[in-house]
């Protein structure tokens, strides 16, 4: 669809080069047959580059372009109306490329709330750099998990206030098809905060999600083209499966993190703690499980609440994770599932590849 509005775009802005090729005799154009003043030949030549220039905007992702279409559709179609006869049918694109540019606007609000949200958040929280985790830090930790944020690499870093998070990946519902997504989210851990947004295609189409959970308060909202909202989570129940989101990312994105003497543990086995977070009032755990390197290969909770049914369920969750890899000096996995555990079977709704994090982020 996209690379059709670019062509759409590209064609209108050609024709319009024909009014002011018309206006000053630079081509015979006998698909109009008023005649075009040096003066409107002007205007048909910026409508043009108009045009043109949104083209290059859509191609290039900027997220100015929609702005530049509304300009570019009203100038083309103040020159249509004083052609009407030779003109009429460019309304039918204009209509068109203005559909597209409610589209953007629509998409460029709804990411902008979650950049908005970002920048009151960092903001809150700058990064100390000079403030290490040292083998003191790690002391009250149960053996497994020192030797975890070991294996990690925390050790002799700066003490982390918040992280940037890329990922490519594929979601599915039950009994559906898998759909591609790419996310970008923030976290920060003075004041745990997280906001998580997603660009997702389904059937062709654009169905951008912002997921936010500041406070102790979740929120989850799914738009088609960012206008029609078809999926809305929030509450209780909410804030309650999201403090686990929370907590799981602490485990598996930001080991520095776990230092925190607001996390509480318990020595469960030879591979495995069990890990007590609390925000705002709610508390939740689960269970970590950790191969003979020192890895994190999963992390389990009861905690969690599917919320995809009729009513929220409760359900076993997990995220199995697997191929680490150093990311800017810390070892983290570059994979990772979410399943919830039905009583059928287990459903793996969820598969993440990490693409870029980033700590202390400024």
């Amino acid at each position: 669809m996209r690379l059709a509005l670019i062509f759409a775009v590209v064609i209108h802005g050609l024709i319009h080069f024909l009014g002011f090729a018309k206006a000053f005799n630079l081509l015979t154009v006998t698909e109009l047959t008023q005649p075009i003043s040096r003066s409107t030949g002007i205007f048909w030549f910026q409508a043009a580059l108009l045009f043109l220039f949104v083209a290059a905007g859509i191609l290039i992702k900027k997220d100015w372009w929609w702005m530049l279409a509304i300009v570019a559709v009203i100038l083309s179609q103040f020159l249509i109306l004083g052609n009407w006869q030779d003109a009429k049918v460019g309304t039918f694109l204009n209509v068109l490329i203005l559909c597209a540019a409610i589209i953007g606007y629509a998409d460029w609000k709804f990411y902008r709330s979650y950049r908005v949200d970002v920048h009151e958040a960092l903001s809150k929280a700058v990064p100390a750099e000079q403030d290490l985790i040292t083998d003191a830090d790690l002391q009250h930790l149960p053996p497994l998990v020192q030797k975890y944020l070991r294996y990690a690499g925390v050790v002799n870093t700066p003490k982390l206030k918040n992280i940037k998070i890329e990922f490519d990946g594929e979601m599915r519902g039950r009994g559906k098809d898998w759909f591609p997504f790419r996310s970008e989210q923030y976290n920060t851990f003075d004041i745990p905060n997280r906001f998580f947004f997603m660009r997702a295609k389904m059937k062709g189409f654009g169905v951008p999600g912002y997921h936010p959970y500041k406070d102790g308060v979740a929120q989850m909202t799914v738009k088609l083209f960012s206008i029609f909202p078809v999926v809305h989570h929030e509450g209780e129940v909410m804030n309650k499966a999201e403090t686990v989101t929370m907590l799981n990312d602490m485990c598996i994105m930001a080991p520095a993190s776990l230092i925190d003497p607001r996390i509480q543990w318990e020595e469960k086995d030879s591979q495995s703690v069990i890990v007590i977070f609390t925000n705002k009032g709610i508390t939740v755990s689960a269970q970590l499980y950790f191969n003979e390197k020192g890895q994190l290969i999963n992390f389990i909770s009861d905690d969690r609440y599917d919320l995809s049914g009729p009513e929220p369920q409760r359900l076993r969750f997990s995220t199995p994770m697997s191929n680490y890899k150093n990311f800017h000096g810390i070892n983290v996995p570059a994979y990772g599932e979410a399943i919830w555990h039905y009583p059928e079977g287990d459903f793996v709704y969820g598969k993440f590849y990490l693409k870029d994090i980033l700590y202390n982020v400024k």
